[in-house]
């Protein structure tokens, strides 16, 4: 069953560094010398919003988000992605799609989308931790 589900997810990437503290360790009095420095950008340097998908088989299309991500836009990225990334992943019509439970993803209008293209949805339980790619791919 695992070989045919289409993982999908959107995520936030930093343009540049992480947007998170960093610590380090190093000797007394070398805190400013360069190898102890990590360059910065004003004002953060910006991200973007990317949607993405993946089975056993390998990777489907990843999707630049522009602007903020609502239930219409995550529609129009389904409907412009999703099946052509279940063929060219060669999962047949009888995949599973799996998405976490964001409310533009169980939005009624998304869910009359899957149910018009007859896309089955994997149940997906409330408040789960992200997915880590490697590990399922791993197992499956």
């Amino acid at each position: 069953m695992w070989k045919k589900v289409l993982w999908s997810d959107e995520t936030k990437m930093e343009l540049f560094g992480q947007n998170a503290k960093r610590y380090v360790w190093r000797k007394t009095n070398t805190a400013h010398h360069s190898e102890h420095t990590i360059p910065t950008v004003r004002y953060g340097g910006g991200s973007i919003m990317l949607w993405g998908c993946f089975s056993s088989a390998g990777t489907g299309k990843l999707v630049r988000v522009d602007g903020k991500m609502d239930g219409a836009k995550y529609r129009a990225i389904l409907e412009e992605n999703l099946l052509e990334s279940a063929k060219d992943l060669r999962l047949g019509r009888r995949f599973t799609f799996q998405q976490d439970n964001d409310p533009k993803h169980k939005a009624r209008a998304t869910m009359e989308w899957f149910k018009t293209k007859h896309i089955h949805v994997l149940e997906w339980p409330s408040q789960s931790p992200d997915l880590n790619p490697s590990r399922i791919c791993g197992k499956i």
